[in-house]
């Protein structure tokens, strides 16, 4: 009888779990496709999973005056890198669709979870760090289902997927312009070049793509690529804080990318190729054990393979490990608070693409 009962229970329960999801993709697609031109809407996407655990996602959805081409805007990926959440706010008071030729779609918090939980990286809710989730699970937890959603709602109208960071509350890193060069998708990887290096960051890193079609992607705009999608991200900001110059910096990429995707006429004067720096090569320094970090070397700074880049000590000051530089180049981000965990980046070197 109880078993009858708790049959009888559940089966409305997972009914209406099922309308739900579907009632989100089908909410999407429909307001997209009859929003007009010349017309925003703001849109909050609830979520709820089986642990009773709930979540939101803002959508800015904007329609320009004149057709075009879509671009989507992800902010807040990580709810502790400040400066890109704020340049989206300050972007979203300034645009104005009736000058937008084309489409935006815009996630100014993309994790409200670790926003408003002040939570580095992952989500207070569920534990999970969105830029790590993806594709996602359509009944996952609300982080994975977060990520269901952009992947399958947001993704496939989008033109491109202009994924933006900055440093976290433990990494320092210079302000760069990046993007995947995926051999199986020649044309979109060259328009994401042709974007970051509009973008008016003066350093641009081109990341190797080896992700199989089978593989999940996990991170934000490498799912937006492996979907042949054109796919771009920025970093700018670091250790936690808002700098001014690095939400300026977001800011105009964002209206650099609009100029030249011709969605919206920008008086931003272009860098010219010879004042870009290219970084097509990356080596990665991991953390070989727990412990405190101590480095008189910041992000930007030039290092040479073999070179002594810090130590680490234990809780009581003796040395355990000392860090020396795994290549010749420029230290594009680092950890930049004591605390280390095993496994971790330490620091990743960028190697400039003229480098011998």
């Amino acid at each position: 009888m109880i078993r009858n009962r708790l049959r009888i229970w559940l089966l409305p329960t997972f009914i209406l779990l099922v309308c739900l999801a579907n009632a989100q993709q089908y909410n999407f697609f429909t307001i997209w496709n009859n929003l007009g031109p010349g017309v925003r809407k703001n849109q909050l996407i609830e979520f709820r999973d089986l642990k009773g655990n709930t979540a939101t996602l803002p959508l800015v959805l904007i329609k320009g005056e004149k057709p075009g081409r879509t671009l989507t805007i992800l902010a807040g990926v990580h709810g502790y890198e400040y400066p890109p959440i704020i340049a989206v706010q300050e972007f979203l008071k300034e645009i104005n669709p009736k000058k937008l030729s084309g489409n935006l779609i815009v996630l100014p918090i993309s994790n409200m979870g670790s926003f408003y939980g002040r939570s580095p990286f992952v989500s207070p809710k569920d534990g999970v760090n969105l830029n790590n989730a993806f594709p996602g699970k359509e009944k996952g937890t609300v982080t994975q289902q977060i990520a269901f959603y952009i992947t399958n709602n947001i993704i496939p109208v989008s033109d491109v997927f202009l994924d933006i960071h900055g440093g976290d509350a433990s990494e320092d890193l210079i302000p760069f312009a990046c993007f995947y060069y995926n051999q199986n998708h020649a044309e979109a990887t060259a328009m994401a070049r042709n974007l970051a290096e509009q973008s008016g960051f003066t350093n641009v890193v081109s990341y190797p793509y080896t992700l199989k079609e089978t593989e999940p992607a996990k991170y934000a705009f490498k799912q937006a690529v492996q979907d042949g999608k054109v796919g771009v991200s920025f970093e700018a900001g670091k250790l936690g804080t808002v700098q001014e110059e690095a939400v300026k910096l977001n800011k105009k990429g964002i209206y650099n990318v609009l100029k030249t995707m011709e969605m919206l006429a920008v008086n931003e004067p272009e860098l010219t190729l010879s004042t870009l720096r290219h970084y097509n090569n990356q080596s990665y320094i991991k953390v070989p054990q727990n412990g405190i970090f101590y480095s008189s070397f910041v992000a930007g700074d030039r290092v040479t393979k073999g070179q002594e880049v810090g130590y680490i000590t234990n809780e009581f000051g003796h040395t355990l490990t000392k860090i020396n530089a795994t290549a010749t180049g420029i230290i594009l981000y680092k950890i930049g608070t004591p605390p280390v965990l095993k496994g971790e980046t330490l620091m990743c070197i960028g190697i400039p693409a003229n480098a011998n």
